[in-house]
């Protein structure tokens, strides 16, 4: 196993120059950037030629050079497949992985705060997520202690291959969730969102989520995730230029910018269970959802996890 001090960086592209540039050009302003390995997936097109997909691999190319690892398909493999082969990858080979997508614009604190993190819980088994990304909560304002949740998200993450090594891709014993109330109830956060409707979606052939079924595996293990009250992630692919057809949806989080945070400005707890005073806000805020600022997390939760 290759021993890092920083966890390496899967980033995946696909057909976006334009993101690509922005989202490297935000990495590269991340202390600790110089020091942290780099994998650039770059996902095969849908149509042999496709000017985009050549597009986007050259600007990475021309940014990063020897910096970083580009790993090129020739065919398309299609999200799911391609985020679930290169985090097994960098699993195997490193331990862990941070994880991105090509659309995602991070802060300067983003990776100080994931290698930190990284080195607080890595005996920890029930710790099995870093997350990033944290949708607006009106009672997170002005507050810097993170905290566990017992869910999971897939904008700007990371996890330890003892984690990974958990994920389910047949997603085992789902079903249940259709006949047993409690655990469904459960697992859709107190009826605060239905994420067993995603998972019914995903089993059926309706979309095809690597995210659903790693939170199923996460939900199954007792898993914690470990959030910031403030996002260092902001998603700037709500402009129709993705792959999924979710993705040009008028409802975007495209004003919630990542807090410039430079310096080391969170608190990690020291109790590895879940916050209840977060988990209370973060599901009366699902409630909630209707209209306005509030129902943007709502539909952000359900984009996150149609991928």
């Amino acid at each position: 196993m290759n021993v890092n001090r920083n966890a390496p960086i899967a980033l995946f592209i696909y057909n976006r120059p334009d993101h690509t540039q922005q989202t490297l050009e935000a990495l590269q302003c991340c202390t600790g950037f110089k020091e942290s390995p780099l994998y650039i997936f770059c996902d095969g097109p849908k149509t042999e030629g496709d000017p985009s997909v050549k597009a986007a691999r050259d600007i990475a190319k021309c940014m990063m050079g020897d910096k970083a690892v580009f790993v090129e398909a020739n065919i398309n493999q299609g999200l799911a497949n391609s985020i679930i082969k290169g985090v097994s990858r960098l699993c195997d080979e490193y331990g862990k992985v941070i994880v991105l997508e090509d659309d995602l614009l991070v802060a300067p604190a983003f990776l100080m705060y994931m290698n930190d993190a990284f080195r607080r819980y890595e005996h920890e088994a029930k710790v099995m997520q870093i997350s990033g990304h944290m949708f607006s909560v009106p009672e997170f304002v002005g507050k810097e202690e993170a905290f566990f949740l017992p869910f999971t998200t897939s904008w700007g993450w990371g996890t330890w291959k003892r984690a990974w090594d958990s994920f389910d891709l047949e997603a085992m014993g789902w079903n249940q969730l259709k006949d047993e109330k409690k655990i469904r109830c459960k697992f859709n956060l107190d009826d605060s969102y239905n994420y067993y409707a995603m998972l019914e979606k995903q089993m059926t052939g309706k979309i095809d989520s690597w995210a659903i079924r790693w939170y199923w595996s996460v939900f199954k293990q007792n898993g914690l995730v470990l959030y910031l009250p403030t996002s260092l992630v902001n998603n700037i692919g709500f402009d129709g230029s993705g792959t999924h057809g979710w993705r040009s949806a008028k409802i975007t989080n495209t004003k919630q910018k990542p807090t410039k945070i430079y310096a080391q400005q969170y608190e990690f707890p020291d109790t590895l269970e879940v916050n209840d005073n977060a988990f209370k806000s973060v599901k009366k805020t699902l409630r909630n959802a209707g209209t306005g600022y509030i129902s943007k997390a709502f539909h952000m939760i359900r984009r996150i996890f149609k991928k």
